[in-house]
């Protein structure tokens, strides 16, 4: 099969977020200027370079009452910060709680039934029991090509990791179950590893 995205594909359902996966979930959590939290999952997530560390998450839809189409962007635009929650199996039903609509400034924390904690280094709540959560100041805000496609790029700036989450020095991902996402309503929980090293090591 072939098809040009312009063209359409003819199958039931797109393909194309099928194809690139597993995406890890970021757990998005921010703070309006009116000091209301806000909690969301985005799929399109990913780290984006080491040094300073920098992670980067993608909007591609939106309510018609928010500033950018969504809290989370907005919150972020006006305040300059946010924070990157992991999402474990435990959790599951809790991110998946976080992602209904809500009417504007209704916290999404007490409605998923998550416990927050305050950040270290930002004005914002983080998930609580979450096995990391990256604290991050806002590096830039890009309009991508299409309708309500924005990508956010923010600089790390504090890293919370939850000590049973160590093993031997190192995060172990299949310790808690990391949850990621596939294409359609699909997920994956990530719980085996293998180590491969490099030619050059």
């Amino acid at each position: 099969m072939y098809y040009r995205p312009e063209d359409g594909h003819g199958l039931p359902h797109n393909p194309f977020n099928a194809i690139v996966a597993p995406r890890p979930i970021g757990w998005i959590s921010t703070r309006s200027t009116r000091s209301v939290d806000n909690l969301a999952p985005y799929s399109f997530f990913n780290a984006v370079a080491y040094t300073p560390p920098q992670v980067m998450f993608a909007s591609t839809s939106s309510k018609a009452d928010r500033a950018r189409g969504k809290d989370s962007l907005g919150n972020i635009e006006q305040t300059g910060v946010f924070c990157v929650n992991v999402v474990e199996e435990e959790a599951l039903h809790e991110m998946n709680r976080s992602s209904a609509s809500l009417a504007a400034g209704e916290d999404e924390f007490p409605h998923a039934r998550v416990t927050k904690a305050a950040c270290t280094e930002i004005a914002c709540s983080r998930v609580a029991l979450a096995p990391a959560a990256l604290e991050c100041r806002l590096s830039q805000l890009v309009v991508l090509e299409g309708e309500n496609n924005f990508m956010v790029i923010g600089r790390v700036v504090g890293v919370h990791i939850r000590d049973d989450c160590l093993v031997d020095g190192k995060f172990d991902i299949t310790r808690f179950g990391m949850v990621s996402r596939l294409g359609y309503r699909d997920y994956t929980i990530i719980r085996d590893s293998f180590e491969l090293g490099r030619p050059d090591d």
